[in-house]
């Protein structure tokens, strides 16, 4: 049997899989510690509670989600570059890590108030990183100038939706899906020229 962090660890991926399958609400402690190879009280020596189990994963998948955004963006110089690489981490991770993604985007609602927030500010830090290439995007001509918030929040809506419904085993890998996004968000971010005529 697993012991200390390894066990910890093997109850967050049985919880992760479970979550994803059967939805939180529907998933009791005792099927994780059956899953995890453990007795139902055991899990309390790992995690204080169900929902303190949740938080831990969804605040693991929103520190590890921007790492590899901060990670990838270290080398992408032109303003453009930025954001096909914001764009194509972010659907990378997405699809990667599906289903600790899903659960991150439909479970939140499982967090008591004081975890919720902590999540939420999270989310907000990660989604200024993505508002500020937008705004930079704008105010050097690359990008047409629209509300960089709205902007913000459609290509993260967009590229998050992938979690719902990729298959590892379909058509396109995960860098062919991610590059279509790209492609597609850079040039709805495009300028105008039309307008200008």
């Amino acid at each position: 049997m697993p012991a200390g962090n390894n066990m910890k660890n093997t109850i967050k991926t049985v919880a992760i899989d479970l979550f994803f399958k059967k939805g939180y609400y529907a998933t009791s402690i005792s099927e994780i510690a059956r899953g995890s190879g453990i007795q139902k009280a055991s899990i309390y020596y790992h995690y204080p509670s169900k929902e303190e189990l949740l938080f831990s994963i969804l605040k693991t998948t929103m520190d590890d989600l921007t790492a590899y955004l901060k990670e990838n963006l270290a080398d992408a110089d032109d303003i453009e570059m930025q954001m096909r690489v914001a764009v194509h981490s972010h659907v990378r991770f997405h699809l990667e890590r599906q289903k600790e993604n899903f659960i991150a985007n439909s479970e939140l609602r499982g967090l008591s108030k004081e975890h919720y927030h902590i999540i939420v500010q999270k989310r907000d830090e990660y989604e200024c990183i993505f508002q500020n290439i937008i705004k930079q995007g704008a105010e050097k001509g690359v990008f047409s100038e629209e509300d960089t918030k709205i902007l913000s929040y459609a290509i993260l809506t967009l590229c998050t939706a992938g979690a719902a419904w990729f298959n590892p085993r379909g058509r396109l890998n995960v860098d062919e899906i991610a590059t279509i996004y790209e492609n597609f968000i850079i040039s709805g971010l495009g300028r105008k020229e039309a307008d200008g005529k």
